[in-house]
């Protein structure tokens, strides 16, 4: 997306836009595509609020372009009807598909392989415009993104940010937006990628034809997230439980609540001194794997062929799987492992085995056989088989 990845984190990320025209008209097509979008709008029935269609800078009312229908005799409503949808977008309208990153393969690899080199969540959406339309007003965005141009060209209109390195509650109105000074304007064109700090207003418009690009947002953690954590904290300290001065609210009693406040900021300034930062910031490492949903393609098939393994069978760390210790790894007699949405605890005796299998070398189980007699080693990988943390890719 960047280039040089490495120069672009050092000069250019969370500091300043950055664009990187791409030699291959292609670079990014094997993510999605103009015939996917097609396919995924015309013939699976999505519904809401997984697309959604805006013009000018306004959504459109979903019942002007969905249906309901019944499945075994249930109702349901928001699928899109193909017919209106299509007229929609004749008439200027943008379909957004939204959280491709839960339901579109490519992508999900792909945005996956990016929040482990990141350890920032990610998402993907995508934007299917027609030519000369407009989809959302000047606006910014309070999570850091990478624009990656599909198919077509659209035009940009970069602005100066209305408030600097935005927080999620940070808004800003259409009319502020659009009074920020310009940066710069760009025209993309397939296989070019423009990145976008947090806060820099932009607007986007297609040119001639259709245009179709992804939208790969990062969530970045800030320290603000490391003050919240701090905070939630303080209510084990019996001091921060008291109740304020009854009437601190009633006429007059400014006094009262002004010194109850100033002695609460006191006591704050001298409890954060003695504050341990080590489980801070494990708590926050916890949370960003533990939130992270296990990618199991062909997941049906490796368990259904779970009675059929041997110690020939040659097997691995699923690519992109979350395996990670928790805060300790070994407790007691228990192995403590989060997958991502969930915790696996195994016994302890299993972790050299465990190891070797999270080392991403694929190998027949028999390569256990130093580590673990035969049923034992063929429980366990029926086991990570089953969580998703390993696949069989074979026989010997």
């Amino acid at each position: 997306m960047v280039g040089d990845a490495a120069r672009f984190l050092d000069h250019d990320w969370a500091r300043r836009p950055h664009r990187l025209e791409h030699p291959d008209p292609g670079g990014f097509a094997d993510l999605l595509s103009l015939t996917a979008v097609d396919h995924v709008l015309t013939t699976t029935a999505p519904r809401t609020p997984s697309f959604r269609l805006v013009k000018d800078g306004q959504p459109l009312a979903p019942g002007s372009y969905t249906r309901s229908g019944r499945v075994g005799g249930r109702p349901y409503d928001g699928a899109a009807d193909v017919a209106r949808l299509s007229a929609a977008v004749s008439d200027g309208a943008t379909v957004v598909l939204q959280s491709l990153h839960r339901s579109w393969a490519p992508l999900a690899r792909f945005c996956r392989d990016l929040e482990l080199a990141l350890t920032f969540p990610v998402q993907a959406n995508a934007y299917l415009t027609p030519a000369g339309a407009t989809a959302l007003a000047p606006h910014h965005d309070t999570h850091d993104v990478f624009v990656l141009q599909v198919h077509g060209h659209k035009h940009w209109r970069v602005s100066e940010p209305v408030v600097e390195a935005p927080l999620p509650r940070h808004r800003s109105t259409r009319e502020s937006a659009a009074a920020q000074p310009l940066l710069f304007e760009a025209d993309l064109a397939p296989g070019d990628c423009l990145y976008l700090p947090r806060g820099y207003v932009h607007a986007a418009s297609a040119q001639e034809g259709m245009s179709l690009h992804i939208t790969i947002g990062v969530h970045v953690v800030t320290a603000h997230d490391v003050l919240t954590a701090v905070v939630a904290r303080a209510g084990e300290h019996p001091a921060f439980r008291a109740p304020l001065p009854v009437g601190f609210a009633a006429p007059g009693g400014d006094k009262a609540l002004l010194e109850a406040v100033e002695a609460c900021v006191a006591e704050a300034q001298t409890w954060l001194r003695g504050v341990d930062a080590a489980p801070v910031a494990e708590g926050l490492r916890h949370r960003f794997w533990a939130q992270r949903l296990p990618l199991l393609e062909g997941q049906l098939l490796q368990v259904a062929a779970l009675d059929r393994l041997d110690d020939a069978a040659v097997v691995r760390r699923r690519p992109q799987s979350i395996c990670m210790p928790g805060a300790d790894m070994s407790d007691g007699d228990s192995l403590r492992l989060v997958l991502g949405d969930r915790q696996l605890v195994l016994p302890r005796t299993v972790e050299p085995a465990v190891r070797r299998l999270l080392d991403g070398t694929a190998r027949p189980v028999s390569a256990l056989a130093d580590l673990l007699d035969a049923p034992s080693r063929l429980v366990l990988v029926r086991r990570l088989v089953r969580e998703g943390v390993v696949e069989v890719t074979g026989a010997r």
